[in-house]
């Protein structure tokens, strides 16, 4: 089948559209979310109190997870944020969780909060 390209029309082809830099998306340094994954509660707490106040205000301790939820969906700038921290979605749980370097064999069936307790880092107060 032949094509008619008609430079007057700006369109592009097919491979020139998906080459091209999408927009209003934030980046995400995967090397970097790899290496958030494997930090601890401790460190990852750290890092949020740091770089993300807002965030850590959020985080909840779950066992040795760090969970952040929210009330609304958030901008792709906050998501790309968390993924990069290291965060995965739970769809279930509806919440951003982090497993601190642990990682679980299986979903777990039950709460974890009631399982292993959990308290919002930023309410503990330093020692």
């Amino acid at each position: 089948m032949k094509t008619n390209t008609n430079s007057k029309s700006g369109l592009k082809s097919r491979s020139e559209q998906s080459n091209t830099a999408k927009t209003g998306l934030a980046q995400i340094n995967f090397i970097q979310r790899r290496v958030n994954r494997s930090l601890n509660t401790e460190n990852l707490l750290a890092l949020l109190h740091s770089e993300t106040p807002d965030l850590f205000k959020l985080a909840e301790v779950v066992g040795q997870w760090v969970w952040i939820q929210f009330a609304e969906k958030q901008p792709k700038e906050i998501t790309s944020r968390l993924a990069e921290l290291g965060f995965h979605w739970n769809d279930a749980r509806q919440t951003w969780q982090h497993p601190c370097g642990t990682i679980a064999d299986e979903r777990a069936t039950y709460d974890p909060r009631k399982r292993y307790g959990s308290y919002f880092a930023a309410q503990v107060k330093p020692a």
